[in-house]
């Protein structure tokens, strides 16, 4: 990310830290935080850079994850059911997207607007499976992912699979988010 000097000020304060507390995590004096916020020294590149990293790395820690949002009750299909009983399913839970398996691999997702594209085409749900009407997997995520990157997912997927050594911990879907952005 880019940043001017000035705006060592504005995340020094939005992390909550004094220049003594920047200072000491940068490796730097107080006196160096002080005259660059005042605008009378420009520091090298390396100390600059210093500093940036800490207010970097404090905003990421602090940043909620993937963990902390996530949704853990997860219904999923397999990728051999019969869709009408996976529309079912999606009806009962008032689920609009599920994750598609293949065992315990995620290899696809079924959303309702893909069963309703398959419908108006002709297709039957009592005689269709999941496979037939999936669409490519959502991303597989662990559950550190930070959540401007989960943004970014959910513009080009409705669903983000969250997984920790293969085994599927949870769902985020844009709901999530609208939810952990409506409480901070």
């Amino acid at each position: 990310m880019h940043h001017e000097l000035s705006d060592i000020k504005r995340l020094r304060k939005q992390q909550g830290l004094t220049q003594q507390e920047l200072a000491k995590l940068s490796g730097v004096s107080q006196s160096l935080i002080a005259k660059i916020e005042a605008g009378m020294l420009d520091p090298t590149f390396t100390r600059a850079k210093k500093i940036f990293d800490v207010l970097e790395n404090i905003s990421a820690e602090k940043e909620a994850k993937a963990e902390d949002i996530m949704v853990t009750k997860i219904f999923k299909l397999q990728k051999d059911q019969i869709l009408k009983n996976a529309i079912k399913k999606m009806k009962e839970y008032g689920i609009s997207q599920l994750p598609v398996l293949d065992g315990d691999a995620v290899v696809g997702m079924v959303s309702e607007g893909e069963i309703i594209n398959q419908v108006l085409e002709g297709g039957d749900p009592s005689r269709m499976k999941v496979s037939d009407v999936m669409q490519e997997s959502p991303p597989v995520v662990s559950a550190r992912t930070p959540l401007h990157l989960l943004m970014d997912l959910l513009r080009f997927s409705s669903l983000i699979v969250i997984a920790d050594s293969g085994k599927i911990k949870g769902v985020v879907t844009k709901a999530d988010i609208i939810k952990a952005i409506s409480k901070s």
